[in-house]
């Protein structure tokens, strides 16, 4: 995707990286492992990445690290999805254009329909954090081959 970006938009592409986890990423792993919503799926993952920018697929995807979700957590405190078995999740990314990617404690995604979490309307989007992660993965290849990342 990147190695054709500037001939087929115009411009360079922005940083697009799956970053590995470093040491302050593996210390809020460990917390977020103690974190009563946390999901076995995403704390591995945490423990092997610390973030997922892709800013130039479509209005881009973002995976916050565990820092940041922890961080959120504390200062917002929990979402609040009602259509989840238990209503309460952690924001783990985003989409370019403010839209948040929820896991509740079952470890269901949901997206929310407006850039904010004030009476948001959810929708889900994955079972759990493997399949969301499939989804990025496709809307990357889409994007690759047509342009279009399609909906996530």
């Amino acid at each position: 995707m990147v190695a054709t970006f500037e001939e087929t938009y115009g411009y360079p592409p922005g940083r697009n990286e799956v970053r590995l986890a470093d040491e302050d990423d593996l210390r809020a792993a460990r917390e977020y492992a103690r974190e009563m919503l946390g999901s076995d799926e995403q704390l591995k993952f945490y423990e092997s990445f610390g973030e997922v920018a892709l800013p130039d697929v479509g209005n881009g995807y973002f995976i916050h690290s565990a820092r940041d979700v922890l961080h959120r957590v504390a200062e917002e405190g929990y979402a609040f999805i009602p259509m989840a078995d238990d209503p309460h999740g952690m924001v783990i990314g985003s989409d370019g254009g403010g839209i948040l990617f929820v896991a509740d404690w079952g470890g269901v995604i949901h997206r929310s329909r407006t850039a904010s979490l004030d009476a948001a309307d959810f929708d889900r989007v994955a079972d759990d954090f493997p399949e969301f992660l499939e989804l990025i993965r496709r809307s990357v290849t889409r994007f690759v081959e047509t342009g279009e990342p399609g909906y996530l």
